[in-house]
């Protein structure tokens, strides 16, 4: 059984990808549940939501051209007890070639160092070089309150004029 449900359909202008769901996700059915994850704030913050949305009003996001889904469906909670239960990218490049959204995003380097499958240090924010019949890639800065440390807006806010710009 999927942790959360995928919000995808055709035509997105935008698939956030995270590495799987956190405990509090899980627990409510929601992406980014967690108080502490700067998700809901920081899409607001760079303008790609009109107004501030709760975790609870994931699903409206689709009106906006927005989507969700995750490489670790089956997982819940911190990555190092997430991840135990499997990634599938093969899954997730299925998906996404099947919706064909405009654009992806990967939530943390975690979650595109696992897609590219290269070491974390070796993946760099922003934007990634194109692929073969593959969406643009972003790579985001971790929104999850345990990763504070290595919290920037920058390619955030990168994303946000990209997409205003297509």
């Amino acid at each position: 059984m999927d942790r959360l449900p995928d919000q995808l359909r055709p035509g997105l202008r935008l698939v956030f990808v995270g590495t799987a769901a956190s405990e509090r996700s899980a627990a409510t059915g929601h992406y980014y549940a967690h108080p502490g994850n700067r998700f809901w704030r920081t899409l607001f913050a760079v303008g790609l939501t009109p107004r501030l949305y709760q975790p609870e009003e994931f699903p409206a996001l689709l009106s906006l051209g927005i989507g969700f889904t995750d490489l670790c469906k089956q997982g819940a909670g911190m990555d190092h007890v997430a991840l135990k239960a499997g990634v599938d990218v093969a899954g997730l490049t299925a998906k996404i070639r099947q919706h064909r959204p405009a654009t992806v995003a990967f939530t943390s380097k975690k979650a595109a160092s696992l897609f590219y499958r290269r070491p974390t240090h070796a993946i760099t924010l922003g934007l990634q070089p194109d692929q073969d019949d593959f969406p643009t890639v972003f790579v985001l800065a971790s929104p999850s309150g345990a990763a504070t440390g290595a919290w920037t807006l920058q390619p955030w806010r990168e994303l946000a004029e990209h997409v205003a710009g297509n």
